[in-house]
Order: C-alpha cells, then structure tokens, then sequence
C-alpha cells in the first residue's frame, strides 16, 4: 500500500456521444462487461488503503454515481470547464496535504495497476513534480483525436498539445498522452489558477499544467506505458464496444 498519495478521479461527464441524457445514466456509470466504467477505474486504484483518499469529481446525475461507491469522497462540478477546472474542484477536499496527487479518469476502464505504481514509482525515483504518462502507437486512427507529447530535440519534455490544436506536423506525433498524471499537490493547485482557456474548445486543460510547471522550473517527467489499449476512453458507443471486447479477452486470460 502507498502512503502519502490521493487519487483525484474525474467522473463529471455527461457523454453527449453515449447518449447519456436519454439514458439517464453518467457517462462513467455506462457498463463494460457488466460493470460500470468507474469501478475498473477504482479497482485499478486498489493500491490506496483509506478509500476516503480517492477523491471523485461527479457532476451529472452524481446521486447515482455517490450511491454505487459509499466508501470515497465525492466533490462537485456544476459546469464543466474542462479538465483543469475539474481537479481544481477537489481542492478544498485535498486541504493541506503535501503529498502527491494522482489523477486517473472514470471513463478510461483499461488503465491497469500495474500501470499507475510506474507511473507513481517514476516520478518518486527522478524526484519530479509532475510526471505525465504517455504511450507510443504507430498508426492508430483510433487515438488521433488524442493529445500529443511534444518534446526538445535532446528529448526532454516540452508540452502537451490537445489535438485539436495541433498543427498538421504536430499530429503525425505518434506519442499519445494518456492523461492520467501525477503532481506534487501543493504546486498543483497553485498552477491550476493560473490555468487559461485560450484554446479552440475554451475549457481549462490540465494537460497545460505541465508547461506551466516547466516555466516555474519544477520538475517534469514522462512515463511510457508498455500497453496502448490502456489509453481508449468511452467517449462513443464504438470505443464502449471495443473496451468491453478488450475486457471480455483480458478477463479469460
């Protein structure tokens, strides 16, 4: 078990895609091999022993998602603003812990444990105070629509760019970002005020958090994962299909 860590899960999410509202279900309550999204989620997070420092951001029908997991914490989002605004809702909740704060998402089921102890084992070993995860894939028209990691020429980190404001050349980039990340909670929420929402979708993207902290002089580092099927989120009824199938193969094993 791992001390000195909280885990912020963002679970706000209608899924416009998933057709949620006529549902009636949020987007991290959909099922996947009979179960909803966030319990993968919360499972692979099983390496945190007060379940009351996982923290979920609900926002959408969040009655619903509060009634299936009792044991954590919930926080709200009433408008959602993006990624960035988001975590920074869990703030007063973190209050004046000083360890690092792990961030996963409710709608990305196939992020193992195995994947988030690297993630967390890198950035305590280089002593970062952020270290974003990231996978490599080879034309997958299915993570196109992802972030990219940018780097120097050296090959240090530089910035992650959503795809939407990629140029042509930044997206034949075929390092994805797969959003789960890891921060020092004191810096964080410092930076995330500093947070802008001058980009093409006008919401406030944790994934600028790193250049911010890069700017600051913290210490930024990226983890690959080994598993690029970790990264698909259910953010359409065809990604929902695909996680089930890649579930369904995983749990014969």
């Amino acid at each position: 078990m791992i001390n000195n860590l909280k885990v912020v899960v963002l679970a706000a999410g209608k899924g416009t895609r998933l057709q949620s509202e006529q549902a009636q279900i949020p987007k991290a309550m959909r099922e996947a091999n009979g179960k909803p999204l966030l319990h993968y989620v919360l499972k692979a997070a099983d390496f945190i022993e007060n379940k009351k420092d996982i923290i979920i951001v609900v926002g959408y029908l969040k009655e619903m998602v509060m009634d299936s997991f009792p044991e954590h914490m919930f926080v709200f989002q009433e408008e959602q603003l993006g990624t960035g605004h988001a975590v920074k809702c869990a703030e007063q909740a973190i209050g004046e812990f000083s360890g690092d704060v792990l961030v996963l998402f409710g709608d990305m089921p196939l992020m193992t444990r195995e994947s988030s102890l690297n993630l967390y084992n890198e950035h305590k070993k280089n002593n970062n105070d952020c270290t974003v995860l990231s996978c490599e894939a080879d034309d997958n028209s299915a993570l196109k629509s992802l972030g990219r990691i940018i780097r120097a020429q050296n090959g240090d980190f530089c910035e992650i760019i959503e795809n939407k404001d990629c140029t042509e050349e930044q997206r034949k980039i075929t390092e994805y970002n797969m959003g789960n990340a890891i921060f020092n909670s004191k810096k964080l929420f410092e930076q995330l005020s500093n947070l802008k929402n001058n980009n093409k979708s006008g919401e406030y993207y944790l994934t600028d958090i790193p250049k911010i902290f890069l700017e600051n002089n913290y210490k930024v580092g990226v983890c690959k994962t080994k598993n690029a099927y970790e990264i698909y989120g259910a953010t359409s009824e065809e990604d929902l299909k695909l996680i089930e199938n890649i579930l369904k193969a995983n749990s014969t094993k």
